[in-house]
């Protein structure tokens, strides 16, 4: 080596090889398989972003929540898509065919990754044990909140409350039970007559009680997060739920305790916010 501008000494050098006949440039299977992958969803995404019904929602439909969709279809928890149920302000919800006996109808809810409300996703994220702290990055709070919202699924349908089966999650878009016939979604509870609001009651309050006791509070619960279908209450929207760990959980269970008081005073019942939420109190026993 030169010790003036560190110039490799030749007789330390390999020599000139043969190592440009050492690399193989072959046509394999996988790259073949890569390549039909490829054109697969290049017509995927065509299929979707042409249907008449997709072109109000581009700002849904980013390439990488196609790759996303695609790969449910692949998976074969999505057979095709329908038109939308509800649209909001962070998500829009579609029907679409499930492939199998089970699921023949499933809904596919898209949170949008330029979701306008998505600081507001944080307080309901940060403090909750079972997320890290997040940065201000709006990707990955939508992502955690899609994940959120399937773990809350999967645990309040472990606790025996009534909500959407939770089918698949794949980055921002959630699989789930469709409730509803004919292509219709099943109405909310201020919808629908009630013939008996005590019963009704009754039975939202337990919800209540069983959500506490598997350790989660929903946060925005009302008459218009509950859906009847089938005859039985329904209970939505679960992205927002927190753990009862989270700083804020005992704010949010006393607000969900006077909405429901509210709703159920006005189909003429004797009910109060601050007795539902002492109910609950008393009769739950969360998990540690």
């Amino acid at each position: 080596m030169s010790e003036e501008y560190g110039l490799l000494d030749l007789d330390n050098s390999d020599g000139v090889g043969d190592e440009w006949e050492e690399i193989d440039v072959s046509d394999t299977e996988a790259d073949r398989v890569a390549r039909q992958r490829d054109r697969e969803f290049d017509q995927f995404r065509k299929r979707i972003k042409n249907t008449e019904r997709f072109k109000v929602e581009q700002s849904v439909f980013d390439d990488a929540t196609l790759a996303a969709l695609y790969r449910l279809v692949q998976h074969g928890y999505v057979k095709a898509f329908g038109g939308p149920l509800s649209s909001g302000k962070e998500a829009t919800v579609y029907l679409a065919l499930g492939d199998d006996d089970e699921h023949e109808e499933v809904a596919v809810k898209i949170y949008r990754i330029n979701a306008s409300d998505f600081r507001d996703m944080r307080d309901y994220l940060v403090g909750d044990p079972r997320f890290e702290e997040l940065s201000g990055d709006k990707k990955r709070t939508v992502l955690a909140w899609t994940k959120k919202e399937f773990a809350n699924l999967k645990r309040a349908e472990k606790a025996g409350v009534r909500v959407p089966e939770p089918i698949a999650v794949e980055r921002n878009v959630l699989v789930m039970e469709f409730l509803g016939s004919d292509g219709n979604r099943a109405p909310t509870l201020d919808d629908a007559h009630l013939e008996n609001p005590e019963t009704a009651f009754g039975v939202v309050r337990e919800y209540m009680r069983r959500l506490y006791d598997a350790g989660l509070v929903h946060g925005d619960l009302s008459e218009y997060n509950i859906i009847v279908h089938d005859g039985e209450l329904c209970f939505i929207d679960l992205g927002q739920a927190v753990t009862i760990h989270h700083p804020n959980s005992g704010e949010f269970l006393t607000r969900d305790c006077a909405n429901i008081a509210s709703f159920f005073q006005r189909q003429g019942m004797d009910v109060h916010g601050d007795e539902l939420e002492e109910w609950i109190h008393e009769n739950a026993t969360p998990r540690p």
